[in-house]
């Protein structure tokens, strides 16, 4: 019986043991086959992330400083499964989040990019994207993002749409029904 437990156990063992390897190789392959962020854009990460740390989203910060490996292009894993028009995009388990060009040029200051860095983290806790939108359009006040100072922005207008396409019982309010119950 001890000897039929030994051999389960080493089974287990190896099973983890390869399932870790692949999963090491599998990260290595998406680093290496995407580019590191400049010096500028991970000044410029690092002050949106500033501003998330400032109005209090600590879990979120930690992991954007702490467990993130920002990188600047696609590697061969979103070039395989493609993507929308995005701003960034999370490699979930791995915690690689890919910032494309117009998260830097698009965005109007660092509170916008900080809001598409809060949805990316809602990404690295492997949550979906109507979580993801909801997520920050309830935030968006904490964050200091409101309609008024951001409502003509182009990431403004991207992640409203977004949002309503994702989580649609957020602009179901008002005399008909289609205000932003945020607001």
């Amino acid at each position: 019986m001890v000897g039929a437990w030994r051999i389960i156990l080493s089974r287990v063992v190896a099973v983890c043991a390869l399932t870790g390897f692949i999963l090491i190789v599998w990260y290595l392959s998406l680093v290496a086959s995407s580019r590191p962020l400049t010096y500028d854009q991970k000044r410029t990460v690092g002050q949106a992330i500033d501003v998330l740390e400032r109005q209090g989203f600590d879990h979120d910060v930690f992991v954007l400083r702490r467990l993130v490996s920002f990188r600047a292009s696609d590697n061969w894993w979103n070039k395989y499964v493609g993507h929308a028009d995005a701003y960034a995009a999370t490699n979930f388990p791995f915690e690689i989040v890919t910032l494309y060009p117009d998260f830097f040029t698009r965005s109007v200051d660092d509170v916008e990019r900080a809001a598409v860095l809060l949805h990316e983290s809602y990404h690295l806790a492997g949550r979906g994207e109507e979580a993801a939108f909801a997520g920050v359009w309830r935030a968006k006040s904490k964050l200091g993002w409101t309609r008024e100072r951001y409502g003509h922005t182009q990431v403004w207008s991207n992640v409203a749409e977004f949002t309503a396409n994702h989580a649609p019982k957020l602009f179901r309010c008002g005399y008909e029904g289609n205000d932003d119950c945020t607001e």
